[in-house]
């Protein structure tokens, strides 16, 4: 047979794709019902521990301060995060069913890569914050003024709509040729990719090709951000003092490194031809994992957050 004939019988094999079937974690109904209760009690402990940081510090104008206001910021991302992917497969599992509309997974897609990036990037510019707080203190509160950390904000956000639009355009520009069958309990853009006509992708790669470098900034400047508090915080003559300027940033450090870890386990493995137990552990470490343990390591390593969400609560913590 021919390319020109083999391409005519792929074209042929197209069909217009109105909806796609999620993985789902198992046809059982008992264990159905099992994946909603877990799912259901890990996205409202998200909500409960992000939404007590957000109105903490938003009630507490001691905490009115660049590192609180980016955690806060943090907060809201995680917030977003969560609910792109649980409440449809807690509603899946629910009722029985596998699909996602095709305008529900452009939807997931969109709002996935802009609140990943957009996570990476807060986290990369908090980064910033604790290095003029520590390296550069008489200069802090020039630098990291509340115009200044509003336009980093805002324009980390806008950067981040416009890479997440141009993911989402190009990765629902290609043609479906493998079905409508998604290897995930969510729409992911890899196993979009492999339903993908082959050739007909090549503009997405290139896309994923220049997140993965500007990722790679980020994390070079993270790290060299790092070494170099590490070099001031060891040069600090107190042993107490060494302490007390370090544990600002080890929260900071602990989620930089579990964003960091799940994600390139999650991208970097083989992508597998058929679906595995490990695919979904890792989808739900990633996915889930952050937005719930982010508020407990602020929480518990943080004396501010703590006295203020006491004062909140009136539960001692």
């Amino acid at each position: 047979m021919s390319s020109h004939d083999e391409l005519r019988k792929k074209m042929s094999n197209r069909t217009t794709v109105t909806e796609f079937l999620l993985l789902g974690f198992s046809d059982v109904r008992e264990l159905q019902i099992l994946h909603f209760m877990v799912f259901l009690v890990l996205y409202l402990a998200a909500l409960t521990g992000n939404l007590l940081i957000i109105i903490a510090i938003a009630l507490d104008h001691h905490l009115h301060t660049p590192m609180y206001f980016f955690l806060m910021s943090l907060s809201i991302l995680d917030l977003g995060s969560i609910s792109v992917t649980i409440p449809k497969s807690m509603a899946n599992s629910l009722m029985n069913t596998r699909s996602i509309s095709y305008s529900g997974c452009v939807a997931q897609v969109f709002f996935l890569v802009f609140f990943a990036v957009a996570e990476f990037s807060l986290l990369t510019i908090m980064a910033y914050d604790r290095y003029v707080a520590i390296c550069k203190p008489l200069h802090y509160e020039t630098i990291m003024n509340r115009r200044a950390c509003v336009q980093m904000a805002a324009s980390a956000w806008i950067s981040v709509i416009l890479y997440a639009s141009l993911h989402t355009e190009n990765t629902f520009s290609i043609t479906f040729c493998g079905g409508n069958m998604v290897d995930q309990f969510f729409c992911e853009i890899p196993q979009l990719l492999k339903l993908a006509c082959s050739n007909s992708y090549f503009n997405e790669v290139g896309v994923i090709g220049f997140g993965v470098c500007l990722a790679l900034i980020c994390f070079v400047f993270i790290i060299v951000t790092y070494v170099q508090i590490l070099t001031k915080v060891l040069r600090i003559p107190s042993e107490q003092g060494r302490h007390k300027t370090f544990s600002t940033c080890l929260p900071h450090l602990i989620v930089i490194s579990m964003f960091v870890s799940t994600a390139v386990f999650a991208y970097m493995k083989p992508i597998s031809s058929s679906p595995s137990a490990l695919d979904l552990v890792v989808a739900v470490l990633y996915s889930v994992l952050p937005p719930v343990m982010n508020p407990i390591i602020y929480s518990i390593r943080n004396k501010e957050i703590k006295a203020s969400l006491r004062k909140l609560t009136g539960v001692r913590i």
